[in-house]
C-alpha cells in the first residue's frame, strides 16, 4: 500500500477509519461516497487510512470493484477514474469475523504494523452486535482514544440502549462518543437557526405572540424495502420521530440559536407537555400503508405503524399554547422533508404570512405575504421561492449529510451530534405516547398507498388548518 509505508518505514497516519460492516448498505452508499467528496475537497490529511471490515473473503482489488460503481454513483463530486484510483490506495479491506473476541488480536495487529494518531470506529451494523465491538475494541492496544461513532437506532430497547451508553461512555469517555443523526448534518436544518438569527424579520417574531402553529413533515414515496426485518420492530414513531423529528422540532424551538445546541435541544425536550396530561387521541394517530404486511420479513399480522401524526405543545414561555404539528410515513404521495411556520393573521380577512423551509429533496426558502391586488382593491397572495439545490455552484459546494458529520467528527467537533440525555428523554416519551395509544384502543388506520395522508389524521389538526399542503 503506496500510502502506509516508505523506503525508511512505516508512516503514523494521521487519520484512520475503521468501518464496522464494511461490505453493508451504509457503507456503500453513504460513508466511502462521503469520505470521497472529503478526500477531492482537500479536507482529508494526506497520510489517511479506511478499513472496511466484512467477512467476505475479498482481497483490497475485489473490494475496489465492488465499490467503484456505488462511489460513481452516490458521490456528490464527478468521478475521474485517476482520482478515484488514487483514493483506492488508502483503503485496505480487512477479512475479519467481527463477532469472535478472538480476531480483535488480529485486528490489533494490523494497527500496530499501521499505526494511526487519530482513530475514528463507525458502528455500521445492527445494534446487536455494538455491545461485541466495544468489547473488541477496547481491548486493543494499539487504537489509542478512538472516537466512536454510532448509527440509529442505539439500542434494541431502551434498558439496553442505557447498558450500552453506560458502557460506551465508561471504556471510551463520553466526549468520543458520537451518536450520528445525520438530519444534523442537512444543510436545511442547520440553516434554521440563520434564518431566524439573521433575519430582524423573523427573530423578533418567533414566539407564541406571533406564530399560529408549526407542520414538520417527513415523507417517503418508498415503502419498507428490504429493512423489514428492522423496521417491523420500530415502526414510524422509532423510526423517525424521537429521534430525527423530535431533533428538527427542537431546533425550530431552541430559546437561543447561538447557544450550546445540545443543552438548548434538550431544555426543549423537557419542556415537552407532560404526556400526563395529553388526551392521546388529540395527540397522536397512526396508520399503516396498505399492503404493508405483504412486505419481505413482516409479520402478516403486523400492526406496526407506517405513519405518525402528532400534536405536541411546548410548555415554556415562548411556545406556550403554539401547536406542533409532526407527521412522517411511508408510501406516501410525494418525497419531502419541510419545516412550515404558520403566523397569526394580521386581519381575518387576509391570509396569515407563512415561512417553508424545504430540507429535501428541494432545499430552500419559501416565503408567502400579502399584496394588494394590481388594479384592485383586494388584498392577494405573493411568493417568494428561494431554490438553494437548484443553483450548481451552491449545490457543489453544499457538504452532503455524512460528510459533514464524518469530518466533524474527525476533527472532534461534536456539537451537532447527539447526547445520550436527549436520546434517552425522547426515547421515554415517545415510548409513553406509544403505550398510551395502545391502552386506549386506538386504531391503526390503514391508508392507500400513495396516500397525502391517513383521511383520519384531520382529527389532530381540523382547529388551526384545514390540510396539510
Amino acid at each position: 500500500m503506496k500510502a502506509l509505508s516508505t523506503t525508511g518505514g512505516v508512516v503514523m497516519n494521521k487519520l484512520t477509519l475503521t468501518i464496522f460492516g464494511g461490505t453493508g448498505d451504509l457503507t456503500y452508499r453513504k460513508l466511502l461516497p462521503a469520505m470521497y467528496n472529503l478526500y477531492i475537497k482537500n479536507q482529508l490529511p494526506k497520510k489517511f487510512l479506511i478499513t472496511p471490515i466484512g467477512r467476505r473473503d475479498y482481497t483490497d482489488t475485489d473490494y475496489q470493484s465492488v465499490i467503484e460503481p456505488w462511489i460513481s454513483e452516490f458521490a456528490q463530486v464527478k468521478v475521474k477514474d485517476e482520482q478515484l484510483q488514487a483514493f483506492f490506495e488508502h483503503i485496505h479491506y480487512f477479512r475479519m469475523d467481527f463477532t469472535a473476541q478472538s480476531q480483535y488480536q488480529l485486528l490489533d495487529q494490523y494497527y500496530e504494523a499501521h499505526p494511526s494518531e487519530n482513530h475514528v470506529v463507525y458502528y455500521a451494523v445492527a445494534p446487536d452486535f455494538f455491545e461485541g465491538i466495544t468489547d473488541g475494541v477496547s481491548t486493543m492496544e494499539n487504537m489509542h482514544e478512538p472516537k466512536i461513532v454510532l448509527e440509529k437506532p442505539f439500542g434494541a430497547s431502551l434498558e439496553l440502549a442505557k447498558f450500552l451508553s453506560k458502557k460506551l461512555e465508561t471504556l471510551f469517555g463520553s466526549d468520543h462518543i458520537y451518536r450520528i443523526d445525520h438530519y444534523l448534518g442537512k444543510e436545511m436544518v442547520r440553516n434554521i437557526l440563520t434564518i431566524r438569527d439573521a433575519n430582524l424579520l423573523f427573530k423578533n417574531v418567533w414566539n407564541k405572540d406571533n406564530i399560529d402553529h408549526v407542520q414538520i413533515s417527513a415523507l417517503e414515496e418508498v415503502g419498507v424495502e428490504t429493512r423489514g426485518n428492522y423496521y417491523d420492530h420500530a415502526g414510524a414513531l422509532k423510526d423517525m420521530v424521537q429521534n430525527h423529528l423530535l431533533q428538527i422540532m427542537s431546533i425550530v424551538a431552541v430559546d437561543d440559536p447561538t447557544g450550546n445546541m445540545n443543552e438548548q435541544q434538550l431544555a426543549v425536550l423537557k419542556q415537552l407537555c407532560s404526556v400526563d396530561k395529553l388526551k392521546i387521541q388529540d395527540t397522536l394517530l397512526l396508520g399503516q400503508y396498505d399492503g404493508y404486511r405483504h412486505e419481505l420479513h413482516v409479520d402478516p399480522a403486523s400492526t406496526t405503524e407506517t405513519f405518525a401524526g402528532l400534536k405536541l405543545f411546548i410548555d415554556n414561555e415562548r411556545w406556550q399554547g403554539v401547536p406542533f404539528y409532526i407527521r412522517t410515513g411511508k408510501k406516501m404521495a410525494r418525497r419531502e422533508i419541510e419545516v412550515k411556520i404558520t403566523f397569526k393573521r394580521q386581519r381575518e380577512d387576509v391570509d396569515p404570512n407563512v415561512l417553508v423551509i424545504k430540507i429535501q429533496p428541494t432545499e430552500g426558502v419559501y416565503l408567502e405575504f400579502n399584496i394588494k391586488t394590481p388594479g384592485e382593491d383586494s388584498i392577494t397572495k405573493a411568493q417568494m421561492d428561494f431554490c438553494q439545490n437548484c443553483n450548481l455552484i451552491f449545490k457543489l459546494n453544499t457538504p452532503e449529510a455524512y460528510e459533514r458529520m464524518l469530518h466533524a467528527c474527525m476533527i472532534g467537533d461534536n456539537s451537532w451530534f447527539t447526547k445520550w440525555e436527549m436520546i434517552e428523554y425522547s426515547w421515554e416519551y415517545i415510548d409513553a405516547l406509544k403505550l398510551m395509544y395502545s391502552d386506549a384502543n386506538l386504531p391503526v388506520y390503514t391508508y392507500p398507498q400513495g396516500s397525502v395522508e391517513p383521511k383520519e389524521l384531520s382529527q389532530l389538526y381540523h382547529k388551526d388548518f384545514e390540510q396539510w399542503n
